[in-house]
Formats: structure tokens, C-alpha cells, sequence
């Protein structure tokens, strides 16, 4: 009972294996921690902003189909939009009025222009919506990897002290398991979190490009029926 009672005289809290391991486990253990804190402030950010580029949306688009004319609403947003929908909107706005002659009439290819404005704000945005996710997509594939790493050189170390001691009691023994399988433990915390929202805040960033994306083909015909009318 003797070992027993050793082992359990010996701190396993977190703080202290963390201070009893190798140097080596030691900084696994801290960049595993620092890409979890990391994660989690991208994926509270992230839900920030997709709400903000919701509820942008939704109100440029009450906005867009108030009746009001365009050109109204154009002037109305001035140089600076401030969200995304209305810098897509302002894009093509922008080339709309560059596609006029002097006399009213449209520059032959102006419909094309007009898609292609708006096509390359919207990569604009969708690359703004994005940014930060693959972040996550990597620690969510090398956190567990990283943590093993640690915990591998986490019983190597443990192994060592058993040779070096000619000891293989609990006492012995536990410790440096228990410190090994902390960075295992820190890898899945930082990996599974980044999974589960780069999944969910993936397909959220679809659907909201997917959102400007129509609008963007609504803008053209609308545009399109416009010229045929003139």
C-alpha cells in the first residue's frame, strides 16, 4: 500500500504537472493552450461579424426593394458603404454609370462589365468572411498530432526516470504518465472546438455569399430588363 499511498500524496492537478514536465512537453503544452485561446477568439469573432453581415443584408434589402430608384439609393450611400451588400451594390452602381455614353445610351458589353464589378466585390467580401477559418481547419487537424507528440515525449521521459531509478512503482510511474497524457488532453480541448465551428461557421459563410450571390444576379436582370426598356 505503500507506493499507493506515495502516488497519492503527489499534486496531479493541471498547474502542477505542467510545471513537473520537460521542457519539451512543456512548450507543446503552452502552443496547444495558445491555439485554443486563439481559436476561440476567431470563432467569437466570426459570429460577430456574420451577424452584423446578416442583419446588414436584411436591411440593405428592405431598402433595395423600398420602390426607391436606384440611382436615389446610389447617391444615397455616397463613396464609403459601409457594409457589404451595399459595396456589392455600389460596384455595380459604379460601372452602371461608367457603361453610359454622353448621350444616355449604353456602351455596347456593359451588362458584362456591370456582373464582373460586382463579381470582384464580392470576392472581396467573401475573402473578408473567410479569413480566420483556416486557422481553424489547421489546428483542428494538428492539434491531436502535436499532442501526441508531447505525450509520446511525455513517456519517453517517464521511461528515462524508470531506468534511471530501477523504480517501477505507482510513485514512480504515475507521475510521468499523468504529465504525457495532459498534452494528448490539451490537443483534443484546442482540436475539437476548431472542428466543430470551422464546420458551422463554413457553412454559414456559404450561405451568406450565397445570399449576395443572388442578389447580384437579381441587380443584373434588373439592370438588363432596364436597358431592354430604354
Amino acid at each position: 500500500m505503500e507506493p499507493i499511498q506515495a502516488a497519492e500524496a503527489i499534486d496531479f492537478s493541471a498547474v502542477a504537472l505542467f510545471w513537473r514536465s520537460s521542457l519539451t512537453v512543456q512548450v507543446v503544452m503552452v502552443m496547444l493552450i495558445v491555439a485554443s485561446f486563439w481559436s476561440w477568439a476567431i470563432i467569437v469573432q466570426k459570429f460577430l461579424t456574420f451577424a452584423q453581415a446578416r442583419k446588414e443584408a436584411a436591411k440593405f434589402d428592405r431598402a433595395f426593394w423600398s420602390g426607391e430608384p436606384l440611382d436615389d439609393l446610389y447617391d444615397r450611400l455616397g463613396d464609403r458603404p459601409k457594409g457589404p451588400s451595399e459595396r456589392i451594390f455600389s460596384a455595380g452602381m459604379t460601372e452602371w454609370r461608367r457603361s453610359h455614353r454622353d448621350d444616355g445610351r449604353l456602351i455596347a458589353g456593359g451588362i458584362g462589365r456591370i456582373d464582373r464589378a460586382m463579381n470582384v466585390a464580392i470576392q472581396r467580401e467573401e475573402q473578408r468572411l473567410f479569413r480566420g477559418l483556416s486557422f481553424l481547419a489547421t489546428v483542428g487537424s494538428t492539434a491531436p498530432f502535436i499532442g501526441l507528440f508531447g505525450t509520446v515525449w511525455g513517456i519517453k521521459s517517464a521511461f528515462e526516470g524508470i531506468a534511471l531509478t530501477q523504480d517501477t512503482s505507482l510513485a514512480v510511474v504515475a507521475p510521468g504518465i499523468a504529465e504525457a497524457l495532459l498534452a494528448t488532453a490539451l490537443g483534443l480541448v484546442a482540436a475539437i472546438p476548431a472542428v466543430v465551428f470551422y464546420n458551422k461557421l463554413s457553412g454559414d459563410a456559404e450561405r451568406i455569399t450565397g445570399g449576395w450571390e443572388a442578389f447580384s444576379d437579381e441587380f443584373s436582370t434588373l439592370l438588363s430588363r432596364q436597358m431592354d426598356e430604354a
